[in-house]
């Protein structure tokens, strides 16, 4: 089960990545994994899942991130593809 608290840290990083910095990241670092932290509004590429994220450790210890992959519906997919 999923935590309150998981749940808004998502919806901030969500509204962050749409508000400031979509247009930018989709441009330049596509198919990279962005780690959000929301409080601070601080933001971690990485080209890994695993670097995105312990950027945003090192950085907040003490927060949790939200990561998405930049320009994909879904940091990680799961699944075939069928064609």
């Amino acid at each position: 089960m999923v935590s309150e608290h998981s749940i808004t840290v998502a919806g901030k990083a969500k509204v962050i990545y749409e508000e400031r910095l979509r247009a930018d990241l989709e441009s330049k670092h596509r198919d990279k994994f962005v780690a959000i932290e929301p409080d601070s509004g601080e933001f971690f590429i990485g080209s890994t899942y695993s670097e995105s994220v312990m950027a945003a450790r090192e950085a907040h210890p003490d927060q949790i991130s939200f990561v998405i992959r930049v320009g994909h519906d879904a940091a990680i997919h799961l699944g075939a593809m069928i064609n």
